[in-house]
């Protein structure tokens, strides 16, 4: 019995980009589980906060200048960032190249920064529950900075190499910038959090 194909599919691209690629749809089920992380740890935070007048409970101001940098230098970033999301879908080699170097620059950069950030706290994890939800909120961003600064710069020397050329690294590059999109805009709550809330009162 001769058996023949319906359709020939090998003209078909073997990545994509967004939502066509399946990586895209993992990556987004990582966001809405770490999503939900930070989620309960600020809902933690504003619970203690409601159950003390006083909630800094009489702790020292943190310092919000490391802070404030770190903000300015995350927001910095998107701009170069969906830039090189504009080259990888357009699979330009050394414009990615080019971007992934600057991406892990400004990765890089405000970890830089988060070390000073940790001791303008004036406060330890352990002094008191104001003291431990600062440590964990900012702990929890900083893990999450790592992954993705790690992440970046792995992609950035894959790039160099012979595996760069493979279309799919393309579409990695893609995912990366959503990603630390997701990295940005999930600081912006908890630097609210961390050195605004508090002087409300």
């Amino acid at each position: 019995m001769n058996q023949r194909p319906v359709t020939d599919l090998s003209a078909l691209p073997t990545f994509g980009h967004g939502p066509r690629s399946p990586t895209w749809w993992g990556t987004l089920g990582f966001m809405a589980l770490e999503g939900t992380g930070f989620a309960l740890a600020a809902g933690a935070y504003l619970y203690l906060a409601m159950s003390w007048p006083n909630w800094r409970l009489s702790a020292p101001e943190p310092n919000h200048w490391p802070g404030t940098i770190v903000t300015l230098l995350l927001i910095a970033s998107l701009v170069p960032n969906h830039i090189l999301n504009r080259y990888a879908e357009h699979c330009a080699m050394v414009p990615v190249r080019i971007g992934m170097v600057v991406m892990s620059l400004f990765g890089v950069a405000p970890l830089v920064v988060r070390w000073f950030e940790f001791p303008a706290l004036n406060i330890f994890w352990d002094t008191n529950a104001y003291g431990s939800m600062l440590w964990v909120l900012l702990g929890l961003h900083t893990t999450h900075l790592i992954t993705d600064v790690g992440d970046t710069i792995v992609l950035t020397v894959l790039m160099f190499t012979r595996h760069g050329y493979s279309g799919r690294r393309f579409g990695d590059v893609g995912d990366n910038v959503f990603y630390w999109d997701f990295v940005v805009l999930t600081w912006i709550p908890i630097y609210l959090l961390i050195y605004w809330v508090p002087r409300l009162g």
